[in-house]
């Protein structure tokens, strides 16, 4: 059956209380809006009257029969889901969902390495047994990328028995790979591919961009509608198309994983993200990936720096040379009141979004002011992370379940190169783990460590006066 996609059910509902001008004898404890502080108000007063509950009329995201499970159909129907699921703890939620829907203590699973930390979280949680599959290096672009097919085949082959294979895609950067193959290969041995498709909610507009990992034939795929399209941070949708995912499973971890309180404000935003994707046209995608394209020769314009090829046009990487770092053109950027969406030892990712970009004029300004700035800047020596996963398929030195057993203590992280990590030692963004807890510390993770903070690239580590928590 065709769905309206240019319903928002959600959205509408909430309109409608709000102009009712109710008196709340309910939580949430603003009232509607009216106890909150005045310096506030300016920014808040528009959305605080559609932060209600579970009021007559307004569904329940955890049984959802009206307005939300509306919205959650017509989501589903845009993107070609058997179901869909509102998340409101963002990409993680969904992952994490996933992962202890197929998995026991004690499964196998095939994990692509290089997964953010929610799907490293995830394979905690559940206890299984990852075997990683390592990605391949990219020597244009300078980095890790995706597991070869080879890789998953003889992942396949070596664990027949793996009850899932957990893969990312687009990479942060835009960047795609064989997935259809993989997916094809992996439903040849009857296991279903999880995909983290975080970056990836606008593939589905067509042609303009990659196939989208649903169209591909996963079986469940987490998107972030808050990275790409017009949601709130922690919007996110959660897909399932196929017979091998136990829907029930993955609907009893989300209760949860979920707040029992969810944010209607961003549920709202997920309803009218779906409706702002379905009602851009083949046109307006035209328009804005020309806008994109302009953007990127305005970028290209510059002695300091290239812009590598992205599968996805609306992702454009600057890679640096000649010594200065993705960093250093970072802090340059943010002083011309330019935000990047990332930035690391030799990049910068820069996110065009889904309307024509009005700002050219002042990013083509900018651009030469901080070309004749960085001729002035130190140089820094060049890090080389070709060597860092060796191995195509490795496994944790001690399973989820010895850990939970063993006692761990604190060293000093330039002498932990042999013991077994307690904690993940994680570059932020793009928060892929660059130490896994229950992988064997190595020469070579500290001096990456090292040479990354030198700089400037931040991690997601405790660092309690440079140590490490590492397994008795």
């Amino acid at each position: 059956m065709t769905m309206d996609q240019m319903q928002t059910p959600l959205y509408d509902a909430l309109q409608q209380m709000a102009e009712r001008d109710p008196m709340s004898f309910h939580v949430p404890g603003h009232k509607n809006g009216n106890i909150f502080p005045g310096r506030g108000r300016v920014f808040f007063d528009a959305v605080l009257p559609l932060d209600m509950t579970e009021l007559t009329g307004l569904d329940d995201l955890h049984a959802p029969k009206d307005v939300i499970g509306h919205a959650q159909k017509l989501a589903a129907a845009f993107f070609g889901a058997d179901e869909t699921f509102f998340l409101v703890g963002g990409s993680t939620a969904g992952n994490l969902a996933m992962i202890m829907a197929v998995c026991q203590p004690g499964d196998t699973i095939i994990v692509q390495r290089n997964s953010h930390k929610s799907i490293i979280n995830g394979l905690e949680l559940s206890g299984a047994r990852p075997v990683f599959a390592a990605p391949e290096w990219d020597e244009a672009k300078d980095r890790y990328t995706a597991p070869s097919i080879h890789t998953i085949q003889q992942a396949l082959r070596q664990h027949p028995d793996a009850k899932a294979i957990a893969l990312t895609y687009p990479d942060y950067f835009g960047g795609t790979f064989e997935l259809k193959e993989m997916i094809d290969l992996a439903h040849a041995y009857h296991i279903p591919v999880l995909v983290d498709e975080a970056h990836g909610v606008h593939f589905s507009l067509g042609r303009a961009f990659p196939a989208s990992a649903l169209d591909l034939g996963a079986d469940g795929v987490v998107q972030s509608a808050h990275k790409m399209a017009p949601a709130l941070t922690m919007g996110s949708y959660l897909h399932i198309r196929s017979q091998r995912l136990a829907t029930n499973r993955i609907s009893h971890y989300l209760q949860m994983l979920q707040s029992s309180s969810p944010s209607y404000p961003i549920m709202a935003t997920l309803d009218l993200a779906r409706f702002y994707l379905a009602s851009l046209t083949n046109r307006d995608v035209t328009t804005i990936t020309d806008s994109a394209a302009q953007m990127k020769a305005i970028l290209e314009d510059s002695w300091a720096w290239s812009i590598l090829e992205s599968d996805d046009p609306l992702k454009i990487t600057i890679q640096t040379k000649a010594g200065i770092t993705g960093n250093v053109l970072a802090r340059a950027l943010e002083q011309e009141a330019i935000y990047p969406e990332l930035s690391n030892h030799n990049h910068v990712l820069m996110v065009h979004g889904l309307t024509p970009f009005t700002g050219m004029v002042h990013l083509k300004n900018a651009i030469t002011r901080i070309g004749t700035q960085l001729k002035f800047t130190e140089n820094n020596a060049i890090i080389n992370m070709d060597d860092l996963f060796s191995e195509k398929l490795t496994e944790l030195h001690l399973d989820y379940q010895e850990m939970h057993e063993r006692c761990s203590r604190p060293i000093s992280f330039q002498q932990s190169a042999g013991y077994t990590a307690a904690e993940p030692v994680i570059p932020y963004p793009p928060g892929i783990p660059l130490i896994l807890k229950g992988e064997r510390i190595r020469d070579r993770h500290l001096q990456l460590v090292e040479q990354l903070r030198r700089q400037g690239v931040s991690f997601q580590h405790r660092d309690v006066a440079g140590t490490i928590n590492v397994f008795q």
